[in-house]
């Protein structure tokens, strides 16, 4: 929906009713998604660039107002959309606008960071434990990480060496220079 200052992005909301008074003004009743800017609390790292929050704040606007359509879509559909559009947003929590709180107020974190998923972040997998975690935190670049074709966390690659330390028993007399076995790629 259009804002009164020209220089503000476009208002979100949805539609719930539309009707026309007796002058045949048409209005619409919408309930407003709030960006996380416009909350308290204000935006956070893991909130996503096109991130909204569905508020208890309804009002009637004048249909002028309308811009244009947009999608919301769950927080599990936006991840799987192939390509995101101008259009395309996402909304993972409820917002009481009076109060500040939101539903629901826990989320799953991931990384040694433990932060929630940001959807416009790369994330890689271990392949030992299953977890996911920002390049940045496991010290490689996004470059780095999107030329893996394998990745083990600290934690899993210590537990492999350990592993591998226990399997194995020296062949060659002590005499002889140890050596280190080789380390996986990450």
């Amino acid at each position: 929906m259009r804002p009164a200052d020209s220089e503000k992005q476009p208002y979100v909301a949805r539609v719930e009713k539309i009707e026309a008074d007796h002058r045949n003004n048409v209005k619409v009743r919408v309930r407003w998604y709030y960006r996380p800017e416009e909350s308290i609390g204000g935006r956070r790292q893991f909130h996503g660039a096109k991130e909204l929050f569905l508020s208890d704040h309804y009002d009637v606007q004048s249909a002028h107002t309308i811009e244009g359509k947009c999608v919301v879509h769950s927080f599990k559909n936006y991840t799987k959309l192939e390509n995101v559009g101008a259009e395309d947003y996402f909304c993972r929590f409820e917002y009481k606008a009076a109060t500040g709180g939101f539903t629901p107020d826990r989320v799953a974190v991931y990384c040694k960071c433990e932060m929630p998923y940001n959807p416009d972040d790369l994330m890689v997998q271990c392949e030992g434990c299953k977890d996911w975690f920002h390049p940045s935190c496991m010290g490689m670049t996004i470059e780095q990480a999107k030329k893996l074709e394998h990745f083990l966390c600290s934690d899993c690659t210590s537990e492999d060496d350990a592993k591998r330390s226990l399997n194995s028993f020296p062949v060659s007399p002590i005499s002889e220079p140890k050596v280190e076995p080789k380390r996986r790629k990450r």
